[in-house]
Parts: structure tokens; C-alpha cells; sequence
């Protein structure tokens, strides 16, 4: 078991959208009807299955910062995200793989492997966010990244990056800044 900042968390399903109600709900979706938050959790799964990002290469950290921003920046507490990638660093699929609380989340190599194996990834963006608002990562951010890259390795599975996003901050890439 490795942390990204301390200890707690639990398995989440494979949906990353919030469920109606629930307290990661941005702002502007919590105010709405029950109806209408149905609605839009319903658009946003068929935005998300649409392969917009399935047809494209994920090869820009432009393009993954936006798409990271638009599903991690609002929450209040921290998830560990997985973008699984296939050969032609293409989404095969997106995966909340951990969330923890406000400063922490426990992340297992162990189950970050089986899930790419499920996927038959061949690459993955890992991402999680910081609440406070600060995008710097600690130690722990990078002892778990080395240590779910050589993990990931033995199984032939590339690490692209891990980014770090914190609220309106631009999100941190490992990569851009020689940390992976």
C-alpha cells in the first residue's frame, strides 16, 4: 500500500460521475431539480462514451489537463484517477480507482495492476487532486508514482504521466517537469 498523502480511502465503481446528491456534485449541479441532475449525469455519460476521446491520441497535456480540470478540480475531498490508454494512446477508459478525504487517499499497487490488466492497457495518466488548492506535490506524490510506474512495468504497462490538479491552478504534469 502506498499513499498518495496519508492513509483512508475506498473502491469506487468505474463511473466517475457523481451520483445525484452527492456531495462532489459541482455547485451549479447540486441546486438543480433531482430530474435535472439526472439529465445532466445522463448527458455527461453519453459526452464521456461518445469516443471524443476514444478516436483521438491523448497526446497533448493540454488536452488531458482540460478533461482532468473538468472532473477533479471541483471536488472536495481526494480521488485517484487512472485515464487507461491503449496502444495509440487512445481512452479505453477512465477510472476513479481510489477516494480518500480531504488531504488523503491510499493508493494499491496491487489493484491498480489488476486494473490494467482488465483494460489490457498499454499506457496510463494518472491523476489526483489536492483540495487545498496547492498543485505541489509531497514526497509521497512521487514515491507513489515510481513506485506504481515499476509496478505497472512488470506487466508492460507505459506510465505517460501523473497529474496533480488543485482547483483553478493549472494542473501539474510530472512529466513537463522531469519528476517521472
Amino acid at each position: 500500500m502506498a499513499n498518495v498523502n496519508s492513509t483512508a480511502t475506498t473502491r469506487r465503481p468505474r463511473s466517475t460521475l457523481p451520483k445525484a446528491g452527492n456531495p462532489s456534485e459541482p455547485s451549479v449541479i447540486e441546486h438543480l431539480e433531482p430530474r435535472d441532475r439526472r439529465l445532466i449525469g445522463r448527458a455527461l455519460r453519453a459526452l464521456e462514451n461518445a469516443a471524443v476521446y476514444r478516436n483521438t491520441a491523448l497526446s497533448s497535456p493540454a488536452v488531458v489537463r482540460d478533461w482532468l480540470k473538468l472532473r477533479l478540480a471541483h471536488l472536495e475531498h481526494e480521488e485517484f484517477v487512472i485515464l487507461w490508454l491503449d496502444s495509440q494512446n487512445r481512452l479505453i477508459a477512465a477510472e476513479t480507482c481510489f477516494t480518500g478525504t480531504l488531504a488523503q487517499t491510499s493508493v494499491y499497487p496491487r489493484e491498480v495492476v489488476k486494473a490494467g490488466l482488465a483494460v489490457n492497457a498499454a499506457a496510463a495518466i494518472f491523476a489526483h487532486n489536492h483540495p487545498s488548492g496547492d498543485p505541489t506535490p509531497s514526497a509521497a506524490d512521487g514515491q507513489l508514482t515510481h513506485q506504481l510506474k515499476a509496478a505497472l512495468a512488470l506487466v508492460d504497462i507505459k506510465i505517460l504521466d501523473h497529474f496533480i490538479v488543485a482547483g483553478t491552478a493549472s494542473p501539474l504534469s510530472f512529466a513537463e517537469r522531469g519528476l517521472l
